[in-house]
């Protein structure tokens, strides 16, 4: 038997629930009699909108065994979120993305890499010699502003810091953000996979870090002898220091740069560009070092 149920509420409109059994329809305003026959909710509003749930990334994290297709507004990252059976995802659209534009990053610390939250505009650049086919950012991942000479100290321009094929950034400004979770053995036979990789998981796929052939292709085709030509290349590369592997404390910032790439050595070694006042070259170092990452996809 089907039972045809019409509930008032307010004084603009009213709702209809249809009933058949255990199956339901909806329907708001003037779709109230007779909701759409492929909708369980049918609104109809040329002057008002749909306003789902509204909560904090740390207030979304906190429900309960999601289910998969559960949409809400994200507060902290201005978005709607929606569950995909696995992570919580932005459904804000992405607009075509070419090379010299600035790339705005929303990094929050739920995804695992930024130590802190902030908002960033990146910007990126391509023709770099030695890899002409390749998209840079411009400044370092985490960095607020763009290095203005090679011995810039500041935190600001230095970004975030990692250890070799771990996702987990590092600020330092007096004290290392976060405090824990340092590691000072890292010993794995892997290059830097993409689930790691804070370049990928901060700003998309195909974003990534810059292999040890990369690196070493822009070291010779720019003839990179000291810390002046990766300064005074469209890159902006800066000595923006390292932390240190037993502690994380930080070390040569404004006199040395240090910059990973994806490319394994030996089971605690990761190649690496490194530059100071006086050279520049493509070697490797201890896994558990901190050092900044500079991002580039393919064109």
């Amino acid at each position: 038997m089907r039972n045809n149920y019409r509930i008032f509420i307010g004084l603009g409109f009213f709702l209809s629930v249809s009933t058949f059994c255990l199956f339901a329809q909806v329907g708001i305003n003037a779709n109230s009699s007779a909701p759409d026959a492929s909708a369980g909710l049918d609104v109809d509003f040329s002057n008002k909108g749909f306003l789902p749930p509204r909560m904090t990334t740390v207030q979304r994290n906190g429900i309960a065994s999601p289910a998969e297709g559960l949409v809400v507004y994200n507060l902290d990252e201005k978005a709607l979120n929606m569950y995909n059976g696995v992570a919580w995802k932005s459904l804000t659209p992405v607009d075509p993305f070419v090379c010299g534009l600035t790339i705005t990053a929303n990094h929050v610390v739920s995804r695992g890499v930024a130590p802190v939250n902030k908002t960033v505009a990146y910007g990126t650049v391509s023709g770099i010699p030695g890899e002409l086919t390749k998209c840079w950012l411009s400044r370092n991942l985490g960095a607020s502003q763009q290095a203005t000479v090679v011995s810039d100290a500041t935190e600001a321009s230095s970004g975030w810091y990692f250890q070799f094929n771990h996702k987990q950034g590092f600020q330092y400004n007096g004290s290392r953000i976060p405090t824990s979770v340092w590691i000072n053995n890292i010993s794995e036979s892997s290059n830097w996979v993409t689930a790691n990789d804070p370049c990928s998981i901060e700003l998309g796929a195909g974003w990534r870090l810059p292999t040890s052939t990369e690196w070493t292709n822009v070291d010779a085709s720019g003839v990179w002898t000291d810390w002046n030509q990766p300064f005074g290349s469209a890159l902006k590369l800066h000595a923006a220091g390292y932390l240190g592997p037993s502690d994380g404390a930080l070390n040569d910032r404004g006199a040395g740069g240090y910059y990973w790439s994806s490319t394994h050595y030996a089971a605690t070694y990761g190649w690496y560009l490194y530059f100071i006042s006086s050279y520049s070259t493509v070697f490797y170092n201890t896994k558990s070092n901190g050092f900044p990452v500079r991002c580039l996809t393919d064109l």
